[in-house]
């Protein structure tokens, strides 16, 4: 059983909600945040999302945008992240990882020597929000079959006829982005995300689990409780921005998890 699997068996036999938290590889620099990335268990993350900086980042909000550009401008990169995954691995080998980002870099370091760096290093799903289902075969097969789950996103305008296309060969979980639009744009409802959800949900097994628009633990409880849980991304991204120590960013992300654990 793979840990994304592991984590919502064991949430769903303890009645809890997932929480998933997003930071981005090499903010606001490597070492801080590698020390943010190794706390955010203790803090109650259930699965750590971890961003790939990228140099066009077209789902990604400012905030998350901004991120990235302090990251790349340390010097991170593809290598640097899944080496931090490496370091990460080393005093937890439980908790989920998935990474977050484009295409682009993972084309350009090809994609087997990718997925087997990738399997090596410890990481367990895949975002990569700039490859449809019409392909694929470029990258979200031979992730399946390197036993990495390749998630992918739903959103409001994916309809009836999309849909299936969508989950065909999603795994892991499904991310439900809440609001039309880039990362940080606007609140999440529950009253709108719920009938979506259940919608998403009569035509697969997977988890669901709900991200955009979360800022406070009341919203991260409201959501979750709709979902089998959420992400939460820009809102820590923006505590990583303000300079705030590591210690104070990790506080925050424990609130955001008790309030998604209370749902």
């Amino acid at each position: 059983m793979s840990r994304i699997a592991a984590t919502f068996e064991r949430l769903r036999a303890e009645g809890r909600r997932a929480f998933v938290s997003y930071v981005m590889a090499g903010d606001p620099d490597a070492e801080t945040s590698l020390e943010i990335v190794k706390g955010l268990p203790g803090a109650g993350v259930d699965i750590v999302e971890l961003g790939v900086p990228f140099t066009d980042p077209m789902a990604d909000g400012p905030t998350i945008q901004e991120a990235g550009q302090r990251a790349l401008a340390g010097g991170q990169t593809l290598e640097g992240t899944l080496a931090m995954v490496r370091a990460f691995r080393a005093g937890d080998d439980t908790t989920p990882v998935v990474l977050m980002g484009y295409y682009n870099p993972i084309y350009n370091r090809g994609v087997d020597r990718f997925l087997a760096d990738a399997r090596e290093a410890g990481v367990d799903g895949l975002i990569v929000v700039d490859l449809p289902p019409e392909e694929d075969t470029e990258l979200c097969l031979p992730a399946l079959e390197a036993g990495i789950d390749f998630i992918r996103l739903a959103t409001p305008t994916t309809d009836a006829k999309r849909l299936p296309r969508v989950l065909e060969n999603s795994s892991g979980f499904v991310y439900y982005v809440s609001v039309t639009g880039i990362t940080g744009a606007a609140a999440a409802e529950a009253g709108e995300v719920g009938p979506e959800v259940a919608r998403i949900k009569a035509s697969t097994e997977l988890p669901v689990v709900v991200g955009f628009g979360i800022r406070s633990p009341e919203a991260a409880e409201t959501i979750a409780g709709v979902a089998d849980g959420c992400v939460v991304g820009s809102a820590i991204v923006a505590q990583i921005a303000e300079g705030k120590p590591v210690a104070e960013v990790l506080d925050y992300v424990a609130t955001l998890a008790a309030g998604a654990h209370r749902a």
